[in-house]
């Protein structure tokens, strides 16, 4: 009898958990469809079933009669780059406010962490002064400093966290074998940190991807545009055609998805770094 209701409720409880995840998915799955259909199905005959017919041209007119691949190209530059400067800064401002000692370390780590508290829209109007004085408006970098500097507060709590759960006996261990500061950093440290840096990369890579406020205030030249930017505009543009526009949607939504494929494993082991470390 026992084993009955066991199986009755291992059963419920996958049934549970396989709604859960079509309803979780359903929205991608429903942007995929859209992708492929005309306007008469998405509105009309069929608006949430499969395509009846696969209607790829809608790739093909979003890539070569719009700007969609220049916008992808920005988008990827100002991600990856903004992805690359927040991980690097703020490792090595952790690791030296967390391991080391020096006057005013930790006036320097509440400095930085502050930056969580405050708005990204109280900040509009200096951001954009500040970068139309430095004279780059319309470039890539006047995206890539306030993105880093946006995220670098919480990645900073992030790796203090982490660095703080490190043995120092492992520094103590390189310095006795004979290793400089750079080399233990780089070739110790660095590594036991890895579930960090994944988790940080997805995180990043997310915000700075998607973001449009501040990319709408400081790109206005049409071959600097985001594809946020390019979205928004799209809706003018394809007010009669939402196949092309659903396309490029799923164009957008790619990258995002393989970046959490790539470091999802690290991720997971991110709450068992501790454990990583002690054996």
């Amino acid at each position: 009898m026992a084993k009955k209701r066991h199986l009755i409720s291992h059963t419920i409880y996958r049934i549970f958990l396989w709604c859960y995840a079509l309803f979780s998915l359903y929205p991608l799955i429903w942007m995929g469809f859209n992708s492929l259909k005309n306007n008469q199905e998405i509105f009309e005959t069929n608006p949430f079933g499969p395509p009846t017919a696969f209607r790829f041209e809608n790739y093909i007119k979003a890539l070569s009669q719009y700007n969609v691949p220049q916008y992808f190209i920005n988008s990827i530059i100002v991600s990856v780059a903004t992805v690359t400067f927040t991980i690097v800064l703020g490792m090595m401002f952790s690791y030296a406010t967390s391991r080391m000692r020096w006057k005013g370390q930790n006036i320097a780590k509440i400095y930085v962490s502050m930056g969580m508290f405050i708005p990204i829209q109280a900040l509009f109007i200096p951001i954009f002064l500040l970068i139309s004085r430095m004279g780059i408006v319309n470039t890539h970098l006047s995206l890539i400093l306030p993105y880093t500097a946006f995220n670098l507060a919480f990645s900073t709590l992030v790796f203090y966290g982490f660095f703080r759960s490190i043995p120092f006996e492992l520094e103590e261990a390189a310095c006795i074998d004979g290793a400089g500061i750079f080399r233990t950093f780089f070739k110790i440290i660095v590594p036991t940190i890895k579930p960090a840096i994944a988790t940080l990369i997805i995180f990043i890579f997310l915000q700075s991807w998607n973001e449009f406020p501040l990319a709408s205030i400081l790109i206005s030249d049409e071959g600097m545009k985001t594809l946020p930017l390019g979205l928004l505009f799209f809706q003018g543009s394809f007010s009669t055609e939402w196949g092309p526009m659903a396309a490029t949607m799923v164009i957008a939504s790619c990258p995002t998805v393989i970046i959490y494929i790539l470091f999802s494993n690290q991720v997971e082991k991110a709450m068992t770094v501790g454990g990583a470390v002690k054996g």
